[in-house]
């Protein structure tokens, strides 16, 4: 193992950044290892059981190759550290790929081909688009609901039992064990994205909200792909038959539940049969397994038509006779409560919901202009009645930041509700005090407007200039919040291998190479600076290292030579 860590440590410092920190990242290296060196870093890896782990991660093409002493082109193993420069196993990689091999002889053996997919009939197609159809739709109110409160995350990464309730209860999903299925996708897409313990909803995400049906499939299914592990991926972008899947990774005793989660995903999005095999292939689903770009228009004549009319009731419901197009549903759901989501879905106007749609900047006048349009039967004299009176009402409290003081200022014209609100006992939290005429709070300005808006009050919250401002609870991930790179998580440990062997390490390094000859009795040959200031090299079976000399065999002169470190100039193996 010895020769293994000089030359893994010699690699490894002559990678660059980048290209070392994804080495780490894939390997699982832990950002805080204490490591002091590369040749630290080198035992590490060469270590049998971080080994053995690595050796999971490679397909059984990969396998198969290095078994037979090569590295497969284009695979994981030069990527996991596990060969040299030519391409050939490590010694200590090659043990543990013979030890596999003996207790696992079936994952070095080719995989049987699996049967070829058919194409499938219009009736098993159209219920394809319809599961992708509803998935959809199911996903649009999981992103939604994340808008407005980010969906907190337990230590173990999953969604949190109450959102999950949460989002049972109103109908976003079927089932709470859909959700994970749900995020992994908008994850995939770029539509959302883990970060710290909350999902987040990605600019992305806003404006995939805003789009057709056949285009938000189009963008789940490119990042459904994209997330595909090499080990199913075809040369040509595509992917192999899902039948294939579980014996893409032999040594993963984990991977044939995670395979089974990808296909059932795929089902779900209407890619694969609705138990996840292969057995029928969509027109949509040939594309991608042949490596060509998701085409909506493949699935778009199978998806229900989607209406863009409502009719408006007097009893202050919409009822939408169809699936709604996207843009429009999510419109209406600004000014309204959706009650009932099915083929025809109903959305009831409140006094609220009108207000928070006016707290996001709608006015009297576009909400009517907007249900003019989207109505068949035109505005009924209720919800006109409702609408005015909730633009009568909305603003009467103004909340607004106050430079001068470094306070938040609660003003209205209507004395009552001011007076109302000072004595609220659920307000107590904001400690509101009198000041002029009107209230003052150290709680920044939007946790005050949306306390007071929980509370029920028509609140708007004004800037500087007193102008309205919406207030969104909480804001989306932007591209200006980027997940960290793997060279940027490494930061600190790449900095202390490069401190290693810079020109003021190099004692250090050579002394770590020496050492490690010493302990393997390996040949190497060292080159020595003469008192003449000439270079002599001399090739010795390293037996010790001590007092600040090397000693070793020379067998081509068949003496035991000892030789100052300080006047060794560089050491390489025989």
């Amino acid at each position: 193992m010895g020769s293994d860590a000089r030359a893994l440590a010699t690699r490894l410092a002559d990678l660059d950044d980048a290209a070392l920190a994804e080495t780490l990242a894939a390997r699982g290296v832990s950002p805080h290892v204490a490591w002091h060196d590369f040749f630290d870093a080198a035992e590490a890896l060469l270590d049998p059981v971080q080994l053995d782990r690595a050796l999971t991660r490679l397909d059984r093409s990969e396998l198969i190759a290095l078994a037979a002493g090569r590295a497969l082109a284009g695979g994981d193993a030069d990527l996991l550290a596990l060969t040299d420069a030519d391409g050939a196993p490590y010694d200590a990689v090659a043990d543990r790929i013979a030890a596999a091999a003996a207790s696992r002889p079936d994952a070095f053996a080719p995989a049987a081909p699996a049967a070829a997919p058919t194409p499938a009939d219009a009736r098993s197609a159209a219920a394809a688009a319809e599961r992708a159809f509803t998935t959809a739709g199911s996903l649009a109110d999981v992103l939604l609901a994340c808008l407005h409160t980010p969906l907190a995350r337990t230590g173990a990464g999953a969604v949190s039992a109450v959102d999950r309730r949460r989002l049972t209860d109103a109908g976003a999903i079927a089932a709470p064990d859909h959700l994970e299925d749900l995020l992994t996708s908008a994850a995939d897409a770029g539509l959302a994205v883990a970060r710290d313990r909350e999902w987040v909803v990605t600019d992305a995400g806003e404006a995939w909200l805003q789009t057709p049906t056949p285009q938000r499939w189009e963008a789940i299914a490119e990042g459904f792909r994209a997330s595909l592990p090499r080990g199913i991926r075809t040369a040509a972008g595509g992917f192999t038959a899902p039948a294939s899947w579980h014996d893409a990774y032999p040594l993963d005793d984990e991977w044939p539940g995670r395979a089974d989660r990808l296909r059932r995903i795929g089902a779900r999005w209407g890619v694969f049969d609705s138990d996840g095999s292969s057995s029928a292939e969509y027109p949509w689903t040939a594309r991608l397994r042949e490596g060509e770009r998701a085409d909506a228009a493949t699935m778009a004549p199978y998806l229900p038509a989607e209406i863009d009319r409502v009719y408006l009731q007097a009893d202050l419901t919409a009822i939408a006779p169809g699936p709604l197009a996207p843009a429009l549903d999510l419109r209406l759901r600004s000014l309204a409560l959706r009650e009932s989501r099915a083929q025809a879905s109903t959305y009831r106007f409140t006094a609220e919901s009108l207000g928070a749609g006016m707290g996001e900047g709608e006015t009297a006048s576009s909400m009517r202009e907007f249900l003019a349009e989207l109505s068949l039967t035109g505005i009924p004299q209720p919800l006109e009645y409702l609408i005015e009176s909730t633009a009568s009402r909305h603003g009467l409290v103004r909340v607004r930041a106050d430079a001068a003081s470094g306070r938040t200022r609660v003003d209205s014209a209507d004395t009552g509700l001011l007076d109302t609100i000072a004595v609220d006992q659920a307000l107590r939290p904001l400690g509101l005090v009198g000041d002029g005429d009107g209230l003052t709070s150290r709680v920044a300005r939007d946790a005050v407007y949306w306390t007071l808006a929980d509370a029920r009050y028509p609140v708007i919250a004004v800037d500087a200039a007193g102008k309205p401002e919406p207030v969104h609870r909480r804001s989306a991930a932007t591209p200006s919040e980027p997940a960290l790179t793997p060279a940027q998580t490494y930061e600190r440990l790449l900095t202390t291998l490069r401190l290693s062997h810079t020109a003021g390490g190099d004692a250090g390094w050579l002394e770590r190479e020496l050492e490690q000859a010493v302990r393997a009795r390996a040949e190497i040959v060292v080159v020595v600076r003469m008192p003449d200031g000439a270079e002599r090299a001399f090739t010795l079976e390293a037996s010790g290292l001590g007092g600040g000399r090397l000693r070793g065999r020379d067998r081509a002169a068949d003496i035991e030579r000892t030789l100052p470190v300080s006047s060794i100039v560089s050491v390489q193996a025989a």
